[in-house]
């Protein structure tokens, strides 16, 4: 108990002592000692204490040899404080002020490495994920051989497939909404917006692994969007609802959806088979 107590004791009499020195440091006007202060916090982990100072020293040391350095260790600081949006904002200053810099290919990675980290769940909107994409693909561009590539390229498929993971509860939220037309204010109707949303996510990854996924929202979509089709359109919506349900069982005969397309086709034929009566 009491060696508990005296470490507590210690401790917190070297925690009063940095505070102390970095006051001290922080209100000094020798920016040379404040820079290697702000590096010795730095190297040391203490990103909180070396933000500030760095903050600082961007400004004061433009110009200067130091200048790069200090720019790029506020970015690496803010990035391991988790405060990403600042982090990508630092290292794409630093990038566009330095493109030939030691520090250049590093900081065109994290500038994607930092949208990366503060991208949404896929349920919210996903333009950060976007950004991210966009920033990794320039890093790729103009590094095609960097160091990071292997990570970046596991990054952009990450990314990826968080905006198919989006585009497919889209999909099955127009699906679920069905006959409901509360939300269908510029006309048409929630199974065509289904539709619409699965191709185009199909034709934009077509090796995503939701590809069969979205294959059933299709082929249910196109059933039920011709179910409550008027009479002139029913036939053409029936054969099309048809055709996806073939296209689907020669897809993935072994879905556990194939009787359902099995018996779409059936139903399909027999509407089709009176029409044309």
């Amino acid at each position: 108990m009491k060696k508990n107590i005296l470490v507590a004791l210690v401790a917190a009499l070297l925690l009063t002592s940095c505070a102390q020195e970095y006051n001290q440091v922080y209100k000094s006007t020798n920016y040379t000692y404040k820079y290697e202060f702000a590096k010795e916090c730095f190297a040391k982990r203490k990103y909180s204490f070396a933000v500030p100072l760095l903050q600082e020293l961007v400004t004061i040391t433009k110009g200067t040899d130091n200048a790069q350095e200090c720019l790029y260790m506020l970015a690496m600081s803010e990035y391991y404080l988790e405060d990403y949006q600042a982090a990508s904002e630092a290292f794409k200053k630093y990038f566009q002020t330095y493109p030939r810099g030691h520090y250049a290919e590093m900081a065109s990675f994290y500038i994607g490495q930092s949208l990366y980290e503060g991208t949404p769940e896929p349920r919210l909107d996903q333009t950060p994920t976007v950004a991210a994409i966009a920033a990794f693909q320039d890093y790729l561009d103009i590094f095609p051989d960097g160091k990071m590539k292997g990570t970046a390229q596991q990054r952009l498929f990450a990314l990826q497939d968080k905006l198919i993971r989006k585009e497919y509860l889209n999909a099955k939220l127009y699906y679920n909404l069905g006959s409901y037309f509360g939300n269908c204010t510029s006309g048409g109707n929630n199974y065509e917006a289904c539709i619409v949303t699965a191709q185009n996510a199909l034709n934009d990854f077509p090796y995503t692994p939701l590809r069969e996924d979205f294959a059933i929202l299709l082929m249910k979509s196109k059933y039920e969007l011709a179910q409550m089709s008027v009479e002139e359109k029913k036939m053409q919506r029936f054969q099309d609802a048809e055709d996806e349900c073939y296209g689907f069982i020669n897809e993935y005969p072994d879905s556990k959806e194939r009787a359902t397309a099995e018996k779409y086709i059936e139903k399909c034929k027999e509407i089709t088979s009176k029409i044309k009566e």
